[in-house]
């Protein structure tokens, strides 16, 4: 894909894992102690790195700081990168680092069933000391993206540094285990996309006794889902968290903020709006009118919790492991393209819909008419949740 940067570009800062991914499937269900017929694909993954790579097929230019090894796996992340003439500069690359592998265990429905990682190199190699370099970038981009897989003194060094411009900070969880240290840098915290799982550690790890349990389903509706999750969700914007994005599987996601979202905007001089990103910009305001919500009388809203549901696709899937990444990459993607928040999450889950009907973790490339065709059904299929208090 051919790119013409512009001088001067804001550039939106990624930091987080490369990492190879190992993904088996299982043909039949597995017994445990002996093999089974499947198949075994290598593919390129990392949370940070599926984020960036969906942000830059959707028109964004995405700065990336990770840390590879010299081995196999390294090299076969760092040339997908060259080729894609993306950066290279902060990703950190020496002998001693053993570049983050993951090996993926999938059922026969494309869920994972198991799967081990193998991604200390991000903690031991992605230091403040290495962040701290590019902090002229990261002064500069519309938005910074840090996942879980940091450590907490590289996750509280990425958000000062944020902080000292008011760069807007995205939290990716990643994981249960890892999202819980979101605590000692929540009040930094623009963004959060948890799936209902994560939400539940994360608002544990920021209150006393562990107060908040797994939530069980059932197969309840949505908005007895919503009301089982609105503590731990409102917990987490009491402590600082501006936007959560809240993903709930198959069902699609929970906008939820204090206040409307929909007036938190990237500024015109840090959005890009030529080349795919304007096409993107000019084709979903067109169709996925900014606001169309805020003056509808039967949405009458709490000034204090806003709260939307946003549907999730019908897809034919073949592996379900790029989703997540993939909403945020479309969601980082609209927001550097102007977009506002509502619009950004129709955008978010359309590119999920494309990653989960492909092997890899990120579509080849986004079709421009499917993208904005599939927001535009996701947007006027929003509903937004009436009068809510928060308790």
């Amino acid at each position: 894909m051919e790119r013409q940067r512009k001088d001067g570009e804001a550039e939106p800062v990624v930091i987080g894992g490369m990492v190879l991914d190992i993904q088996a499937t299982s043909s039949i269900p597995p017994h445990p102690r002996t093999t089974c017929p499947g198949k075994v694909h290598y593919v390129q993954g990392g949370v940070a790195r599926n984020i960036a790579e969906c942000m830059w097929k959707l028109g964004a230019e995405p700065f990336m700081i990770s840390a590879l090894g010299f081995d196999m796996a390294g090299n076969l992340l760092l040339e997908h990168w060259k080729y894609a003439k993306l950066p290279i500069e902060g990703i950190r690359k020496h002998q001693d680092i053993k570049t983050p592998t993951v090996c993926h265990i999938l059922d026969v429905t494309g869920e994972v069933a198991a799967g081990v990682a193998s991604v200390e190199a991000v903690e031991m190699f992605l230091t403040p000391e290495w962040i701290q370099q590019f902090k002229h970038k990261i002064h500069c981009a519309p938005i910074l993206m840090v996942d879980a897989n940091l450590s907490l003194p590289a996750l509280e060094a990425s958000c000062k540094i944020a902080a000292v411009s008011d760069v807007p900070v995205w939290f990716e969880p990643v994981s249960i285990a890892k999202s819980k240290r979101i605590a000692p840098v929540v009040k930094y915290i623009t963004f959060a996309s948890p799936n209902e799982d994560e939400l539940i550690s994360m608002a544990n790890a920021l209150s006393p006794d562990n107060m908040f349990r797994p939530i069980e389903r059932n197969k309840c509706s949505i908005g007895t889902l919503f009301q089982m999750l609105k503590p731990a969700i409102w917990l987490l914007l009491e402590k600082g968290v501006k936007i959560l994005v809240v993903t709930i599987g198959s069902d699609g996601v929970l906008l939820c903020s204090k206040g409307e979202p929909s007036s938190w905007i990237i500024g015109p001089e840090k959005t890009k709006r030529h080349g795919f990103s304007g096409q993107l910009f000019e084709t979903v305001t067109s169709s996925c009118p900014s606001n169309c919500y805020s003056d509808a009388k039967v949405f009458e809203r709490s000034p204090y919790f806003f709260a939307v549901y946003f549907p999730a696709l019908p897809a034919s899937v073949v592996r379900l492991t790029g989703a997540g990444d993939c909403l945020v990459g479309g969601m980082l993607a609209s927001l550097c393209a102007g977009l506002d928040v509502m619009q950004s999450v129709a955008i978010g889950i359309a590119a999920a819909k494309g990653s989960v009907e492909v092997d890899s973790n990120v579509p080849s490339q986004f079709s421009l008419s499917t993208i904005a065709g599939d927001a535009r059904k996701v947007y006027s299929a929003a509903k937004v949740f009436p009068n809510q208090s928060k308790l």
